[in-house]
């Protein structure tokens, strides 16, 4: 298994950690933790000197700033029946992925969902797998006239689907300078589910690490979907006890 640095900007201890055990001490039930794993250590320094997370945060959810903390996320669950957190891990990268997905009723944590091992995946590839899961289930709600959101820490993916594959239809999946689309697959199949639902549906960015339970529960599941090594998506059928899921180990 690789080696990961994590870097705690809030917590009870600040600095750079190299287990998760000791990183969870810092950041677990800790309002306003912030924190994030890296792969080097070069990287995890170059990180914790840049300050506070907070900027970080905001470098990379500037369209969703004023939406992004616990508590108004909280609030939007109230706005939509089902609201579904999306993650993919992998490990290294490329390296061995999976995929997690968490299911909630209002406020009501419902399901969890993890799989789609592979064992030369990338980080995108199981974004992109998490995020067509999510609009399949995001398809039975919507059957059932209930109203959907769907939320996502990769922009990727979302712009994969919700933005760039129009174009690149319309160009015969193709892109005039830049190559082969990667992961056109997978791009193909979640855009025409995309296109079905898109006006029945709400997609959104969300940070990562910052505390959100639905989304540290999909990282959760997508790390667990690696050490179970499952190629199907299935549902966890353990449990819901949220502190023992989100004591589990982290991507």
């Amino acid at each position: 298994m690789a080696k990961k640095f994590y870097v705690v900007w809030k917590g009870r201890k600040t600095g750079i950690f190299t287990q998760w055990d000791e990183t969870k001490k810092q950041v677990e039930h800790f309002a306003g933790a912030q924190y994030k794993s890296f792969k080097t250590e070069a990287e995890a320094k170059a990180a914790f000197s840049q300050g506070s997370g907070q900027s970080r945060t905001q470098q990379k959810t500037a369209t969703t700033k004023a939406k992004a903390t616990p508590t108004a996320l909280k609030e939007s669950h109230q706005q939509f029946d089902v609201t579904l957190y999306t993650d993919g891990g992998c490990e290294p990268n490329p390296g061995e992925a999976g995929s997690g997905v968490a299911l909630y009723h209002k406020t009501t944590l419902i399901a969890l969902y993890y799989g789609l091992y592979h064992s030369n995946g990338t980080n995108n590839s199981a974004e992109l797998n998490a995020l067509y899961q999510a609009l399949l289930l995001a398809k039975e709600a919507i059957v059932s006239k209930q109203s959907v959101q769907i939320l996502s820490d990769s922009q990727y993916s979302i712009n994969c689907i919700t933005q760039w594959a129009t174009g690149w239809q319309a160009k015969g999946w193709k892109r005039q300078k830049a190559g082969d689309i990667k992961n056109l697959e997978i791009i193909q199949q979640a855009y025409a589910l995309y296109c079905e639902l898109k006006h029945d549906i709400s997609i959104k960015h969300v940070a990562a690490h910052i505390g959100i339970e639905g989304n540290e529960l999909a990282d959760r599941m997508s790390i667990y979907a690696i050490d179970q090594k499952n190629p199907q998506f299935c549902r966890y059928d353990k449990p819901l006890d949220i502190k023992h899921l989100l004591s589990l180990r982290t991507g």
